[in-house]
């Protein structure tokens, strides 16, 4: 990691600023341990709308926190969280996150547009930019709208573990393991 990291450059008044990374090395890291995720949720009400979020991660062991921390320096938005986890033989983790729709717009979307992923999760990326989109131009408000997302959320993350079938709507239950529905265009 440390040869990653920009070396800090002093600053007017004797500080320095905070180490930044480079747009590849976050492209890297998220093609190892990033993930793209939409959650959604019905309508609770007759007159409400149906609610969609978009969530970008990446998650770490605790002892490489400050990696993150050059991230939000390096993207200047989202947050660490402590992943809590009590399992055996599992290290404490933690998580970067962006769920702001602006940032995921201005930031993440386009950051991974103009590098993009080498891994198979450029697939998801595509959706969750399609997504992103549809969201912003409030297609998710109309019930065909929402059901196309359901549809693309349904596509993505497909390799990694089941997700229990007995979630709300915002679970994934698509394709078995392996298998890979054509990208987005």
């Amino acid at each position: 990691m440390r040869s990653q990291l920009s070396r800090s450059t002093p600053q007017i008044g004797g500080g320095r600023t905070k180490p930044k990374v480079k747009p590849e090395y976050i492209v890297g890291l998220t093609d190892g341990e990033g993930c793209f995720y939409v959650n959604l949720r019905p309508a609770r009400t007759s007159t409400g709308h149906p609610w969609v979020e978009t969530h970008f991660y990446l998650k770490v062991k605790i002892e490489d926190r400050p990696m993150l921390e050059a991230i939000i320096s390096t993207l200047g938005c989202g947050a660490i969280y402590l992943q809590k986890d009590s399992r055996p033989n599992h290290s404490q983790c933690v998580r970067y996150e962006v769920n702001n729709r602006k940032d995921i717009r201005n930031k993440i979307v386009r950051l991974f547009t103009e590098y993009p992923l080498l891994s198979v999760k450029r697939y998801d990326f595509r959706i969750f930019a399609k997504i992103s989109q549809m969201v912003d131009q409030k297609e998710h408000l109309t019930p065909i709208g929402f059901a196309i997302i359901r549809d693309l959320k349904a596509q993505m993350n497909c390799r990694t573990r089941r997700v229990r079938e007995n979630r709300s709507l915002g679970g994934n239950p698509g394709p078995a393991l392996g298998h890979r529905n054509p990208p987005v265009k």
